[in-house]
C-alpha cells in the first residue's frame, strides 16, 4: 500500500515516527506551519521556525528516504496582533522559493474573531499575489459551522481564488457537503479524541463518493496518530472497499491536488 501524508506536523514527531510511516507505505509528507504550543513574539522566530520548515525538516525526512515538503503562515492562533501578523506576512515571500514549499497555509480561523479574519483575509491576498495553493484550518467543535461559513465566504467573494487550488481541512459531517459543495478540495483529519474517527471518516467518504478529498493524520505534539492514514485503510477493507478506492483516497487525490505545485514531485 501507499499513501502521502498531507498534513503532518513534523517537527513535533520524533525519528521513529518517520521510520514507522515509512515502513507503512508513506510516500511523502506536507507539513503546515502552525501553533508552536505557545505565542511567538517576534518576527525572527517565525524567521527561524520557516528555515526549520523549509531546511532542517526535510534534511530530517531525507535520512528516511522520505520527501518532505511544507506550507507557510501564520496560525491563527497567532492572529491578535496585527502589528506583528503584518511584519510575519512580509517575512513569507523569502520563503516562497524554497524547493520544498506547496504554498500558504494552514490559514484560517480559531475563535472567530475580526482579528482572525483580517489576518484571514492578508494570507489569501498573498497567495493569489504569489499564485500559491491554500491550505485552509476550520475550528475547532462548536465554533467550526459558523467558522466554515465565514471562510467560504470569504473565499468565495474572492475573484483571484479558484476553489480548485483551495483545500479546507477538519470537515465534519456538518460541513463536509457545504465545502464540496462550492467547488474546494476538503480534508478529513483523523484524531483519536478529536475530529475525525476513522469510521466516521469512512462515512463521509461513502455519502460524499471520496472525489476531491484527502485523508491527513495532522500529528502534532497533543495525541494524535501519525499512522492514522494507513489505519483508516483497514476500515476502508473491512467495509469491502476495493484496493482502487483505497489507493484514491489514500494516494491518488492528494497527489491530485498537490501536483498543481510544480514542486510537488515524486520519484517513479
Amino acid at each position: 500500500m501507499r499513501y502521502i501524508e498531507p498534513h503532518g506536523h513534523m517537527v513535533s514527531r520524533t525519528t521513529d515516527d518517520y521510520q514507522a510511516m515509512v515502513t507503512a507505505g508513506c510516500v511523502a509528507v506536507c507539513e503546515p506551519a502552525f501553533w508552536a504550543g505557545f505565542d511567538r513574539g517576534s518576527v525572527d522566530g517565525f524567521r527561524d521556525y520557516y528555515r526549520q520548515l523549509t531546511e532542517y525538516e526535510p534534511a530530517r525526512a531525507a535520512k528516511f528516504l522520505l520527501p518532505h515538503f511544507s506550507w507557510l503562515c501564520l496560525n491563527p492562533k497567532e492572529s491578535e496582533d496585527l502589528a506583528l501578523a503584518r511584519d510575519v506576512l512580509a517575512l513569507i515571500p523569502e520563503f516562497l522559493g524554497k524547493p520544498n514549499v506547496l504554498g500558504i497555509g494552514e490559514i484560517g480561523l480559531n475563535r472567530n474573531t475580526r482579528n482572525e479574519m483580517a489576518v484571514l483575509e492578508q494570507h489569501v491576498e498573498l497567495a493569489v499575489k504569489h499564485d500559491q495553493l491554500i491550505l485552509v484550518h476550520t475550528p475547532h467543535l462548536e465554533d467550526k459551522l459558523k467558522g466554515t461559513n465565514l471562510i467560504l465566504d470569504l473565499l468565495g467573494s474572492h475573484r483571484g481564488v479558484d476553489p480548485g487550488r483551495v483545500i479546507i481541512d477538519h470537515v465534519e459531517e456538518h460541513t463536509v457537503k457545504r465545502v464540496l459543495d462550492r467547488g474546494f478540495w476538503a480534508g478529513i483529519t483523523l484524531y483519536p479524541d478529536s475530529k475525525s474517527s476513522p469510521p466516521r471518516a469512512v462515512d463521509m467518504l461513502e455519502i460524499t463518493g471520496g472525489e476531491c478529498i484527502w485523508l491527513n493524520s495532522a500529528c502534532d505534539w497533543g495525541v494524535s496518530d501519525p499512522l492514522a492514514v494507513p489505519k483508516t485503510a483497514l476500515e476502508l477493507r473491512r467495509r469491502g472497499h476495493s484496493e482502487d478506492f483505497v489507493d484514491a483516497v489514500l494516494y491518488r487525490n492528494p497527489l491530485r491536488f498537490l501536483s498543481q505545485c510544480p514542486k510537488f514531485k515524486l520519484g517513479a
